[in-house]
């Protein structure tokens, strides 16, 4: 396993979404990494029963922010070799395959998982997109 330092540009996990960052600060078992780029957008519904949608609490999850902190463990986190995309263009391509795999099955956590996503987009991403353009 490669050594992680302060500076290095890593891919890591966190909560059900996987992040490009920059590590800010070493924390014991956690590392501070600063948000870059989004490579997985986090899953939507109860993450304690996934595919369930009725009886659970069917959380809507956000993307983290550019240049948002987290505390990322360190076993998920690995050196990030490839060029690191702009982070709006990271977030729609997140966005697109997240909806296009929820879209291969007609189930009801797959139409619920949808309506979040899209109403992620409406409350919060529409802003975020619009920025590209200015």
């Amino acid at each position: 396993m490669n050594e992680i330092n302060v500076g290095d540009i890593v891919q890591a996990k966190y909560n059900s979404g996987e992040y490009v960052g920059e590590v800010i600060e070493e924390r014991g078992n956690f590392t501070l990494v600063q948000v870059l780029a989004i490579l997985k957008h986090p899953t939507q519904g109860d993450l304690h029963n996934p595919g369930a949608v009725d009886g659970v609490a069917f959380h809507e999850r956000k993307a983290l922010a550019h240049r948002e902190k987290m505390n990322a463990r360190k076993r998920t986190i690995r050196l990030y070799d490839g060029e690191v995309p702009p982070y709006i263009a990271s977030l729609k391509t997140a966005v697109e395959q997240l909806k296009s795999v929820l879209q291969t099955e007609d189930s009801s956590y797959n139409q619920k998982a949808l309506e979040k996503l899209a109403s992620l987009e409406k409350d919060f991403y529409h802003k975020i997109y619009e920025r590209e353009h200015t």
